[in-house]
């Protein structure tokens, strides 16, 4: 079975879609409740546009990863959910956006808790402090509105030359994609 890394930073994890889980499992979590809530949250980052995802499971621990650096997704909003095991340390930091750096001189410190999970926009500068005893295993989907980066590429900051690619690759379309009414979400 293939095995690729969740991402570029983290070496201990699954993609979901290599287990079967994208159209089951993360497809529908996206179009029925994440976007329409990103709708309402995130109107101004593509909230309302969500129409691709990467989502994959990361693990911490002693001896292998166990700490994140400051970084910003690939993704117009993520979600980050601890999914358990018991484990100290490991704090999130969030900063400001990579589009207007300013230094993290005090970044804003979240305790991941069990079971909790953190939304945030995907250019927001972010890391993991370093986990202290245990394990702790996280869902994170990387939630890509097309309308916004067939525009404007979220990692150069360019306007993307396209190129074909299977699946979701990186959320880029070659067609525009239909709105979300706003109005008819109550």
């Amino acid at each position: 079975m293939p095995k690729g890394r969740p991402n570029t930073m983290n070496n201990y994890g699954v993609l979901l879609h290599e287990l079967g889980l994208d159209e089951p499992l993360v497809t529908p979590l996206r179009e029925r409740f994440l976007q329409p809530l990103m709708a309402l949250l995130y109107p101004d980052c593509g909230g309302g546009w969500l129409d691709s995802h990467r989502a994959f499971v990361v693990k911490y621990a002693p001896g292998q990863d166990r700490e994140l650096g400051c970084h910003y997704d690939n993704a117009e909003l993520t979600i980050n959910v601890a999914l358990g095991k018991a484990f100290t340390g490991g704090a999130l930091y969030f900063g400001g956006l990579f589009q207007a750096p300013s230094a993290l001189a005090k970044p804003l410190e979240v305790e991941h808790v069990v079971g909790q999970g953190i939304l945030h926009r995907g250019g927001q500068l972010h890391g993991a402090r370093p986990l202290v005893t245990g394990e702790r295993w996280n869902l994170v989907v990387w939630l890509r509105a097309s309308a916004v980066r067939n525009r404007l590429c979220p990692m150069c900051c360019r306007k993307p030359d396209l190129v074909d690619d299977e699946g979701f690759g990186d959320g880029f379309t070659r067609e525009e994609p239909t709105t979300v009414d706003l109005c008819a979400l109550t």
